[in-house]
C-alpha cells in the first residue's frame, strides 16, 4: 500500500513517523518548501510543493490531509475526484454543507472518507466505551468534559469548538451511540479573534445529557472525563489512559493496556482500505459533529438553545 501526505505542521509530523514506521509512506506535501524538501529527506520519500504535482506524478493509494481547516474542502475534493480514500483530520470541515458534500462525493467515487476523531482509538475511552455497551455499572446517565491549556499557537483559522470542542462532541455521541437533539453553549474570547472558552451542553433522548467544558486560556493542561453510571461514576484522563471507578467509598484503578490512538487510529483506517475491518468513523458522523459544533456557536450568539434532527 502506497500512502500520501498532505501537510506538516506540528500535528502532521506525527502522522509522518507512525506512516514510515508502517512501510506505506511514499510521498508528501506541504507548500512550505524548506519543510517539504527537510522531511521529504529525514523518511526517504518523494515530496512536493503542489498537490497538483504530487498527483500528476505519484501513484498511490490514499492520502492523510492534515492541514488547516480552512484548506480541507479544495484538498479532499481534488484526492476524492481522483478517486483516493481519503484521511482528513478534524474537524472535516468548517462548514457542514461542504461536509455533506464531500461524503457525497467519497460514496460516489466508491472511496472510503474519514476524519481524525482519535478519542475513540484511545484504549482509556475504548475500555469506557465497553463498560458502557456491557452495563457493568448500569446505564449512563451523564458525561462531563474537561479540555484545558493555553492555546496553541499554530491555530489561527478557527477557534475552540471547532479545534477542541469537537474532538469531545464525538466521543459523546460515540459513547451513548446516538445524536443530540438539542444543544445550548455559552462561549468567548480573550486572546484569539475567536472564542477561546467554551462550555457546552448537550441534550439527548431519555433525558441523558453531555457537558463540554473546552479553554486556551488556563495554563496547566487537562484533558478529562467522567462518565456517570446509574450504579458509579467513571473518571478517565485521555493523556495518561487512568480509569478510576468510584462505586462506594473505595474507588478502584481499572488495568489497562496503555498504546499509542495515533497508531492504533491510523492501523484502523489502512485495515479499512484493505478490508480487515470496518470504518471507525463515517463520514456522516463527522459531518453531523460539525452541525453540532455550528449549533454551539449559534447557541452561544443567540443565548439561546438549537434543536437538532441528526441522521
Amino acid at each position: 500500500m502506497k500512502i500520501v501526505q498532505i501537510g506538516i505542521g506540528g500535528w502532521g509530523k506525527h502522522h509522518i513517523r507512525i506512516l514510515s514506521q508502517l512501510g506505506v509512506l511514499s510521498a508528501i506535501c506541504d507548500k512550505d518548501s524548506q519543510r517539504s524538501k527537510e522531511y521529504g529527506e529525514k523518511y526517504s520519500v518523494n515530496h512536493y510543493e503542489s498537490l497538483d504535482d504530487l498527483l500528476s506524478s505519484e501513484e498511490f493509494d490514499a492520502a492523510f490531509v492534515v492541514t488547516s481547516t480552512l484548506t480541507h474542502v479544495e484538498i479532499t475534493t481534488k484526492l476524492l475526484e481522483a478517486k483516493k480514500h481519503v484521511f482528513v483530520e478534524k474537524p472535516m470541515t468548517y462548514k457542514s454543507e461542504d461536509g455533506e458534500k464531500l461524503a457525497k462525493l467519497a460514496e460516489k467515487n466508491k472511496v472510503i472518507l474519514t476524519c481524525g476523531y482519535i478519542e475513540r482509538f484511545n484504549p482509556a475511552v475504548g475500555v469506557v466505551k465497553k463498560f458502557v455497551s456491557e452495563k457493568k455499572f448500569g446505564d449512563l446517565l451523564m458525561l462531563e468534559f474537561h479540555r484545558e491549556n493555553r492555546m496553541p499557537l499554530h491555530i489561527k483559522d478557527v477557534g475552540i469548538i471547532h479545534d477542541t470542542s469537537v474532538h469531545d462532541i464525538d466521543t459523546a455521541n460515540w459513547l451513548f451511540d446516538d445524536m443530540p437533539h438539542v444543544v445550548f453553549a455559552r462561549a468567548g474570547k480573550i486572546k484569539h479573534e475567536h472564542e477561546d472558552f467554551a462550555s457546552i451542553m448537550l441534550g439527548y433522548k431519555n433525558d441523558k445529557i453531555a457537558i463540554i467544558t473546552s479553554n486556551w486560556i488556563t495554563p496547566k493542561k487537562v484533558r478529562k472525563f467522567n462518565a456517570v453510571c446509574t450504579d458509579a461514576i467513571i473518571t478517565s484522563d485521555f493523556i495518561t489512559q487512568e480509569i478510576i471507578v468510584e462505586k462506594n467509598d473505595e474507588p478502584e484503578t481499572i488495568q489497562n493496556k496503555k498504546e499509542e490512538p495515533l497508531l492504533l487510529e491510523i492501523q484502523s483506517f489502512l485495515g479499512a482500505i484493505e478490508g480487515k475491518n470496518e470504518l471507525v468513523v463515517k463520514a456522516q458522523e463527522a459531518v453531523n459533529v460539525t452541525k453540532i459544533a455550528e449549533a454551539a456557536l449559534l447557541s452561544s450568539q443567540k443565548g439561546i438553545p438549537i434543536y437538532l434532527d441528526l441522521k
